[in-house]
C-alpha cells in the first residue's frame, strides 16, 4: 500500500474527489484552505490580498496496482492548467491498525 499525498489549488478539489473512486482509490483526508508556494513554477497560494487564492492538501491511500493510474490522472491535470499548481508525492505505508 502507498501513501500519495498531493498538493493543489482549490479549484481541483471536487474533480480529484469525484475520480478517486474510478481509480481504485477510497480512503483519503483532506485538509483545505492550507498555504503555500511551488519549489521552482506556480503562483504562492497565501491567501492574502496580494496572493488570494489557497491550496488543498489531501492524502490518499491507495494500493501499489492503482498508484500509476492516479499520478497519470493528476499529472494530465497539472499538465493542462500549470499555473494553478499541483504536486504529487508517494510514499510506502508500512503499517496500518
Amino acid at each position: 500500500m502507498k501513501a500519495i499525498f498531493i498538493a493543489f489549488d482549490q479549484a481541483y478539489y471536487e474533480k480529484i474527489v469525484n475520480e478517486l473512486p474510478r481509480l481504485g482509490c477510497r480512503g483519503f483526508t483532506a485538509w483545505q484552505e492550507v498555504q503555500g508556494r511551488g519549489t521552482e513554477t506556480g503562483d504562492p497560494h497565501y491567501g492574502t490580498h496580494a496572493w488570494p487564492s489557497l491550496a488543498c492538501a489531501m492524502m490518499v491511500m491507495a494500493e501499489d496496482r492503482n498508484v500509476d493510474n492516479v499520478l497519470s490522472f493528476l499529472h494530465k491535470m497539472d499538465v493542462e492548467r500549470p499555473k494553478l499548481g499541483l504536486r504529487a508525492w508517494v510514499m510506502p505505508v508500512e503499517q496500518t491498525i
